[in-house]
């Protein structure tokens, strides 16, 4: 009883048991990369680090061996990649002849021929750091997925913050005014903040809500202007009140907390 042969392949779920003689397969389909590089720097930065080369002292001779031995493999694979590392040959040919050949005696010091690619290599490098410090970062998509979170709005809308520059600004100009009202009077008041906080918040009860500078009286002077800020930002440590501001530099504005401490 004779087998049937197996399918090499099947098309549109029908077994096919010979190869087409007009199948096309492109000559780069079958194509199996070891190693990598990024062009003929890269190349040369690996062959280094891999014989633990010193990148300052790099030893021309084994060097151009090795990469002309990597440009031979991927010349004899693929034309094209090979192509582009046969300037960097001609380069590193070049390097180690000028070392092998004898200095002039009348040149004291000669610039390293090898000093250019060295500096090429040294930079190269730093890029290929960052490149893969960069790539290392969460990147959306990859690392990180967008969620859409559907927040129900409450009764009570949270007004913006104030900005701490914009409220003392404000204590500013009060201080200001404060001073070119002040009489010399040699007296003594006890003065309490939480008699000043009570005030405050019997105050905002009565209007709801207050412009910032009318909450203090700068005719009374510089202590009791004191005293009621430190009133108020004790209120608003607590959460008692809401200092508020729609935007930069505009009025800032004072309401009871619709959030009450627990």
């Amino acid at each position: 009883m004779s087998q049937s042969p197996q399918p090499v392949a099947r098309i549109w779920g029908e077994p096919m048991t010979e190869m087409p003689l007009d199948l096309y397969i492109p000559p780069d389909a079958l194509e199996i990369l070891l190693e990598a590089f990024q062009g003929p720097l890269d190349l040369l930065l690996y062959l280094i680090r891999k014989q633990n080369l010193d990148i300052l002292d790099i030893p021309m001779a084994p060097l151009t061996r090795q990469y002309l031995d990597y440009v031979e493999m991927m010349r004899s694979k693929n034309l094209e990649l090979a192509a582009e590392y046969l300037v960097m040959a001609a380069m590193l040919i070049e390097i180690k002849s000028r070392m092998l050949l004898p200095r002039p005696a009348l040149v004291d010091e000669e610039t390293d021929p090898r000093a250019e690619l060295v500096r090429r290599l040294l930079e190269y490098e730093q890029m290929k750091l960052a490149a893969q410090q960069l790539d290392a970062l969460p990147q959306l998509g990859r690392d990180v997925l967008a969620v859409s979170v559907l927040v129900e709005r409450t009764a009570v809308e949270r007004l913006p913050d104030v900005h701490p520059h914009d409220l003392a600004e404000a204590w500013r100009t009060l201080l200001f005014r404060a001073r070119l009202s002040e009489h010399h009077r040699v007296s003594r008041e006890e003065l309490s903040v939480r008699e000043h906080m009570s005030q405050i918040l019997r105050r905002l009860k009565e209007s709801r809500v207050l412009e910032f500078t009318e909450l203090f009286d700068p005719a009374r002077g510089v202590a009791v202007l004191v005293i009621t800020f430190l009133a108020l930002l004790e209120l608003a440590r607590e959460t008692v009140i809401d200092v508020t501001q729609s935007e930069g530099f505009a009025p800032i504005y004072v309401r009871i907390s619709h959030v009450q401490p627990g």
